[in-house]
């Protein structure tokens, strides 16, 4: 008779966003007291997150391996690494340095023209050419005063088109108004990467709450997971720049370290309670 294999163990991560305005190496010391299993680097305007020395002196110091670097691509970091394939070619090299195998982008914008046009083949080339999965991320339609403007081509919703590897943020799901349930199980084994977060709807705010402080089906889907066979890792992604009291910041990431583990049916490494 044959024996059943084990479950594959889902690495809970904690992304260096979730710790802002603090920097990389706060994020690193928080994640190993609190027992996350490695970190997500999104890539800004600061040089530690976009140098592959530092990142690696880091993650050896904290024992802690980078699991997924986030490109460049949000508004807010236009400025950085110049055009749109060069964001996603340095993030691919920047990986890796970091034996690290995926990177998260974001969907092209409209007015990005032939970046646009050919972003489909443009990430199936880095993909063949160095070997990192280039996992694209869902967003969301914009809303104001009633209207809904389309910023993003092909669309903001990466489950109908023909990306191979998927990104699911809850928070980005929560502003579109998308079942993330229903969503992840519809991507399968295309879906390689997840955005740990929550959201509310009937806004145009991108909340980023700790799981189950929000509206979407967080729990029911982390719990998909395993089930799924997902190969890749659990990145938080919550807020916590609005943390005021001593300790607050570092409470809502154990929360929602022990909301993953709990739902992955794992343990958490401190043993805290759940939540």
């Amino acid at each position: 008779m044959p024996v059943a294999e084990p479950a594959r163990h889902i690495p809970v991560a904690l992304s260096t966003s979730s710790v802002y305005p603090l920097g990389t190496e706060a994020t690193f010391a928080v994640a190993r007291d609190l027992g996350y299993d490695g970190v997500e680097v999104m890539v800004t305007h600061r040089g530690e997150t976009q140098d592959g020395k530092t990142l690696n002196r880091l993650s050896a110091r904290y024992g802690l391996p980078v699991v997924a670097i986030h490109a460049p691509t949000l508004l807010l970091t236009q400025q950085v690494w110049g055009s749109a394939w060069e964001k996603l070619w340095r993030s691919a090299h920047l990986a890796q340095d970091l034996d690290c195998t995926t990177v998260v982008a974001h969907p092209p914008f409209r007015w990005q023209g032939s970046y646009a046009e050919k972003f489909a083949e443009g990430i199936a080339e880095i993909e063949e050419d160095t070997g990192v999965v280039c996992a694209v991320e869902n967003m969301y339609p914009w809303r104001a005063g009633g209207q809904t403007a389309a910023m993003y081509l092909p669309h903001w919703d990466p489950v109908p088109q023909s990306y191979p590897h998927v990104t699911w943020d809850f928070s980005h799901a929560a502003t579109a108004e998308a079942d993330s349930y229903e969503s992840c199980r519809a991507l399968g084994g295309r879906l390689r990467h997840v955005h740990l977060t929550d959201g509310l709807t009937g806004g145009f705010k991108d909340d980023h709450l700790v799981p189950g402080h929000g509206e979407q089906r967080v729990a029911e889907t982390v719990a998909l997971l395993p089930q799924m066979g997902f190969d890749g890792v659990v990145a938080v992604e919550v807020g916590t720049r609005s943390a005021k009291q001593t300790g607050e910041r570092e409470e809502r990431l154990a929360e929602s370290l022990a909301f993953a583990r709990r739902h992955l049916a794992q343990e958490s490494d401190h043993g805290q309670e759940a939540y």
